[in-house]
């Protein structure tokens, strides 16, 4: 039977290895260590020769594990079976979480994702039992949850196929969300390779009080870092406020560190994660985690004198710490709630809330049920119910289970929340909304991660603020985005006003443990070499693949400018999901979305027919050239965003600055990611400009890049770029893609 759980056997081999490669890289540096430096080295390839300039070199790195949700799963497994390696060299497990589109309520929701989705479900499943990959049914739970309830462990690595992959931070793991490529490579035995990341510390004092949650936390970081301002870095908290957290409250942080473009964020071990990893059955990792505690800690000297360890250090008093509003269409526009009563009048924000909707990877845990149950028992006690859809997204079968059985589940119910599936739903777009007209501008409050326009619903004219559960529970009574929690009075069933009262600190484990979930995994066959591995030629959903053209060792002259995107351009805006989301699996079909959610800079509008003028280039054998703003590629890791552009001919993307996940994605498949030397030269890009790459064959680490930009005035600009490349990245660019070279070393 292949290995796939996080076993004490497993683990105790993890920190053995660790502790070998960080005698070498302690005797290379001569200082003592952050958490994060101590996983990053501790995972070396070679911990001897490694270059470890921190934001500048890359590092070849040894993961534990690697995760997979389904829409993802699909095409990173069809680019594993391009490899023909008969098993996962790791432990992996895919999680059936984004396919199930929320309409009615969970039972109904998932038994229709189980016949609309049947043949991905089929695919995804044969897949993991032919590669031995651990399988997660559909309903079992949101990928990011299930990881930390069964596989994470303080001191591991895994990366996954999600951008917030980094949940399992809470855990003390240095977890990081990649494109499928990336995964391939571990899956089939090879390094991951990262660019070796800064390290922002975060420093933590005080406890929460009242309404403030781990929530408002990451909310306040967003607002201080910005989008792009943990970018090619790891957020590394510490201090006695970090360890007054629970576990899951950590989660909740690292998880949304990814909204800042972290490559992940960690906390160090601690009683919260001992108490959680006894918890769920871990008991024995929590005594190897203590017995390993100089692993899975920073040294004592970092924080004793942070600045001298850290690339910068952000302290957040939690005693004083006031609940937070993000949004709307951005995670990093935060406000403290005390605040947002004035910016709803000042923006005209639309005040009525349409709906509110908790849970989800992000906040699902049993301490945030618990706490919006306080809310909510507050409201039946004057006879009250949510004036508004109160939606509620379990984490896992585990939650949904045991708030059931503990009565959490039926308080909301009372006030009119209703269940949906124990899947991502609304929060990555499978919501199917009949209350309200489509195009209508609307108000909505989650507790979710992310907040894009377009992102829950498909619709650009839903603005979607994020809070903490409890005070999206808050919303929900209300009604009203200008209330205030803390202060405003609402209206009871009989007539008299009253004040909410910050809820009780709640358990962050039940006192009767967890109802474990017993049918929600498939662990794979022994031996899987006879598994049939198909795809119908005929499929909409499913295609394989066909490797892509390596380069023809000349210059990129006279190609024409496809787009030139303006402002944020997410990967939701390169590789729209909602309705989308069932074509993950087809290359031909979802390119057919591909930049349609990105604002042309010429028109101020998107363009609906970007596909089709790139498939007419593409026919007449033409490549082409996208530019785009700052942060190009924030948001998901879906690689989607970079192979659809290259299967319709992309050779270059040109911006002011990438998003981490998306330059890898680029490199991964073979085009050119490359930035303004001078960010200025952006505005000399012109419509209708033909655009040059030129000296491609002298393309080396380090070396810029010159491309001249063809106007259709006759006249030509000169600009600079600079790329990040590497020599083994050059070389997936001369080969076509990262996945030519992994087939032509394992021939």
């Amino acid at each position: 039977m292949p290995a796939i759980e996080s076993s004490p056997e497993f683990v105790a081999a993890t920190y053995a290895k660790m502790a070998e490669r960080l005698a070498v890289v302690r005797k290379r540096l001569g200082r003592p260590l952050t958490l994060t430096e101590k996983i990053l080295y501790g995972h070396l390839d070679d911990p001897a020769g490694a270059d470890l300039r921190a934001g500048e070199s890359y590092v070849q790195l040894r993961p534990d594990r690697v995760a997979m949700q389904d829409a993802t799963a699909q095409m990173a497994l069809l680019q594993f079976a391009q490899a023909d390696i008969p098993r996962v060299a790791v432990p992996t497990t895919v999680h059936c979480d984004h396919l199930i589109q929320a309409r009615e309520g969970a039972a109904k929701d998932t038994e229709r994702a189980l016949d609309e989705n049947r043949e991905v479900y089929e695919f995804l499943r044969t897949a993991s039992n032919r590669y031995g990959i651990g399988f997660w049914k559909p309903g079992a739970g949101i990928i990011h949850q299930v990881v930390l309830e069964n596989y994470a462990f303080p001191g591991g690595m895994m990366i996954g196929t999600d951008s917030h992959t980094p949940n399992a931070g809470g855990l003390g793991m240095f977890a990081s969300g990649v494109g499928g490529a990336d995964a391939v490579d571990v899956m089939a035995g090879f390094p991951w390779e990262v660019k070796s990341p800064k390290i922002i510390g975060v420093k933590l004092t005080g406890s929460l009080q009242g309404w403030a949650s781990p929530k408002d936390v990451i909310l306040l970081v967003c607002g201080i870092l910005t989008v792009k301002g943990g970018t090619n870095a790891v957020i590394e908290y510490f201090g006695p406020g970090a360890a007054s957290i629970s576990c899951t409250g950590k989660g909740t942080i690292a998880n949304m560190g990814a909204e800042l473009g972290a490559t992940t964020s960690i906390f160090p071990f601690g009683a919260s994660m001992d108490r959680y990893l006894r918890g769920t059955e871990r008991a024995a990792l929590a005594d190897l985690a203590a017995k390993n505690v100089h692993l899975v800690t920073p040294d004592p000297e970092v924080e004793t004198d942070p600045a001298k360890y850290f690339s910068r250090v952000i302290e957040i008093d939690l005693n004083t710490l006031e609940p937070h509003l993000v949004g709307p269409h951005t995670p990093d526009l935060a406000r403290p709630i005390s605040q947002v009563a004035a910016a709803v009048a000042k923006e005209s924000y639309p005040d009525q809330i349409s709906v509110a909707l908790i849970g989800s990877c992000t906040n699902s845990s049993y301490e945030d049920i618990s706490r919006v149950t306080d809310v909510v028992q507050q409201a039946k006690a004057h006879s009250m119910k949510a004036t508004i859809p109160f939606l509620v997204t379990p984490g896992s079968e585990q939650i949904h289970a045991t708030i059931v059985r503990d009565g959490q589940m039926g308080e909301i119910q009372s006030v009119g929340g209703q269940v949906l599936a124990n899947a991502c739903g609304p929060c990555i777009g499978q919501w199917k909304r009949d209350e309200i007209k489509p195009g209508t501008r609307n108000t909505i409050v989650t507790s979710y991660n992310r907040n894009f326009p377009a992102r829950n619903d498909g619709s650009k004219e839903t603005l979607a603020f994020i809070a903490s559960p409890e005070i999206v529970a808050a919303y929900a009574l209300a009604g009203r985005l200008s209330f205030n929690p803390l202060k405003d009075a609402l209206q009871g069933g009989d007539g008299k006003p009253f004040v909410l009262k910050a809820p009780k600190p709640a358990p962050d484990l039940p006192a009767n443990g967890f109802v474990r979930d017993a049918d929600g995994y498939l662990p794979p066959a022994a031996d899987g070499s006879k598994v049939k591995l198909e795809v119908a030629p005929d499929s909409k959903r499913l295609q394989l693949l066909t490797p892509f053209a390596p380069w023809d060792g000349k210059d990129f002259v006279a190609l024409p400018l496809l787009m030139k995107a303006k402002g944020t351009c997410t990967t939701d805006h390169i590789s729209p999901a909602g309705p989308w989301l069932r074509f993950r699996g087809h290359l031909d079909n979802i390119s057919d979305n591909m930049l349609t959610g990105a604002v042309n800079a010429f028109t101020g509008q998107a363009n609906p027919n970007i596909p089709k003028t790139a498939r007419a280039y593409k026919a007449e054998g033409l490549r082409w050239v996208v530019v785009g703003d700052e942060n190009y590629g924030e948001g998901s890791s879906r690689e989607h965003a970079a192979m659809s552009p290259r299967f319709l001919g992309c050779a270059a993307v040109i911006v002011r600055s990438f998003a981490r996940i998306h330059e890898s994605n680029l490199k991964k498949q073979g085009i050119l990611p490359l930035t303004f030397v001078n960010p200025t030269d952006y505005d000399k890009v012109l419509e209708g400009d033909k655009v040059s790459v030129l000296e491609l064959a002298s393309l080396a680490p380090g070396r810029d890049v010159v491309a001249e930009l063809h106007h259709a005035n006759g006249g030509v600009d000169r600009v600079t770029l600079r790329h990040t490349l590497n020599a083994e990245q050059i070389g997936w660019f001369k080969a076509g893609s990262a996945l030519n070279v992994i087939k032509g070393q394992t021939r």
